[in-house]
C-alpha cells in the first residue's frame, strides 16, 4: 500500500485554522468544510465539554455539519463555537432553514485554566478568528502551542510539579485518492508514547532528578500503600480532543464508527486513557467524494490520530516552569 504523507495544503475539502491568545495561554481550533460534511463523535473519558454532540447520532436528522472546532477555556470555551457561526452566517454557510441558513457547529473543550490566565478564555471573538483564519489557509505554526493546544498539559496525576507542556498536532496521509488527516489537542492525565518506538515522550516529569515517571506505575504504586489514587482532584481537569477528516463517502453511521476506531490511536500513544478524569473525545468528518471500505478508513483513522498526538508533544515548547519535550532534552 502505497501511503504518502499529507500537508494541510493537501486537504481538498477542509479549511483548518487556529487562533491563539499567547498572554493567556489558550486558543481555539477549528475544521471547516464549506460544502457540509458528514460527521459523527465518539466520547469515551468521563469528563467531557461538548456542543451539539447529540446532532451527530445516526437516530437523529441532521445530516451534515459545517465545522466543528476545539478550544480552551473549559466550559466557558463552548462560546467560540458561536463566533465561528457568526462567521458562516456571512459566507452564506448553514443548514437552509427558510428564514435563515443555520450554521451547524459542533465542538469539544479541555481544561487549561490552570496554565495560563483563567480570567480570559476562548469567546465568540477568538472562534470568529479561528474560523477566518482556516478560510484564508493562514497556518502560521502548524502545532505545539496554538489554538486548543495552547494551554495544554499532560502527566498532572501528580499535580502541577510533575506535569508537563504538550499542545496541538497534525497528521495527514493519502493512499489513493483517499484522504485522512487528524488534528489532536493533547491535555491528557496520563503519559504519551511513541508508537514508532515504544518509548514514553512525555508525561510525568520528576524535575529534580530529570527523569520521565510512568503514571500506571505511580496509580498502581499509591493503591497498593493506602488503598487510594494519588491526586483525584485531577477530575475533569484533563481531555485529548480532536478531529479526523477524510474525503471517503460515508454514512452517518459510518462516520460515527470512524470516531470510534480513531479512540485506537489515543489508546497506543496515551496511558492510561480514557479515565474518568479525562474527557476524550473524537470527532469524525466525511465530505464523501471518494469510494473506499470502511476499515481502511479506520486504520488510516488510527494512524493520523496517533501521529498527531506524537506530533503535538514533539512540537510543543516550554511555558514558564512547564518543560516540554525538546526542554529536558530529547
Amino acid at each position: 500500500m502505497n501511503v504518502k504523507r499529507l500537508s494541510y495544503a493537501g486537504l481538498v475539502d477542509f479549511k483548518i485554522g487556529h487562533a491563539t491568545n499567547e498572554q493567556a495561554l489558550t486558543g481555539c481550533t477549528t475544521v471547516i468544510c464549506p460544502e457540509g460534511a458528514v460527521a459523527g463523535v465518539d466520547v469515551r473519558g468521563g469528563a467531557p465539554g461538548t456542543r451539539e454532540t447529540d446532532l451527530l447520532q445516526p437516530t437523529n436528522t441532521v445530516e451534515q455539519v459545517h465545522a466543528v472546532f476545539l478550544a480552551g477555556g473549559s466550559a466557558f470555551g463552548l462560546e467560540a463555537g458561536s463566533g465561528i457561526m457568526r462567521f458562516l452566517e456571512e459566507k452564506q454557510i448553514g443548514m437552509d432553514t427558510g428564514a435563515a441558513k443555520v450554521p451547524i457547529v459542533p465542538g469539544a473543550i479541555l481544561f487549561d485554566l490552570g496554565v495560563g490566565d483563567a480570567r480570559i478564555r476562548p469567546d465568540q471573538a477568538l472562534g470568529y478568528q479561528a474560523a477566518l483564519n482556516a478560510w484564508e489557509n493562514s497556518f502560521e505554526v502548524s502545532g505545539g502551542n496554538v489554538g486548543a493546544g495552547t494551554g495544554a498539559t499532560v502527566g498532572k496525576l501528580l499535580g502541577e510539579d510533575y506535569l508537563m507542556k504538550s499542545g496541538i498536532g497534525y497528521a495527514g496521509l493519502q493512499v489513493g485518492e483517499v484522504q485522512l488527516a487528524a488534528v489532536v489537542a493533547v491535555n491528557a492525565i496520563g503519559d504519551i508514547f511513541d508508537p514508532a518506538t515504544h518509548t514514553q515522550i512525555a508525561g510525568l516529569y520528576d524535575r529534580e532528578k530529570k527523569q520521565l515517571l510512568n503514571t500506571n506505575d505511580c496509580l498502581t504504586a499509591q493503591f497498593e500503600q493506602d488503598g487510594t489514587v494519588a491526586n483525584r482532584d485531577n477530575s475533569g481537569k484533563n481531555t485529548t480532543i480532536g478531529v479526523v477528516m477524510t474525503n471517503a463517502k460515508l454514512t452517518k453511521s459510518q462516520t460515527n464508527k470512524i470516531a470510534q476506531l480513531a479512540h485506537n490511536g489515543i489508546a497506543r500513544t496515551i496511558q492510561p486513557a480514557h479515565t474518568a478524569m479525562d474527557g476524550d473525545t473524537l470527532f469524525a468528518m466525511s465530505s464523501s467524494r471518494v469510494d473506499a471500505p470502511v476499515d481502511l478508513v479506520g486504520m488510516l483513522a488510527t494512524r493520523v490520530v496517533e501521529s498527531a498526538i506524537v506530533h503535538a508533544v514533539k512540537e510543543a515548547d516550554a511555558v514558564g516552569n512547564i518543560p516540554s519535550y525538546h526542554s529536558i532534552g530529547f
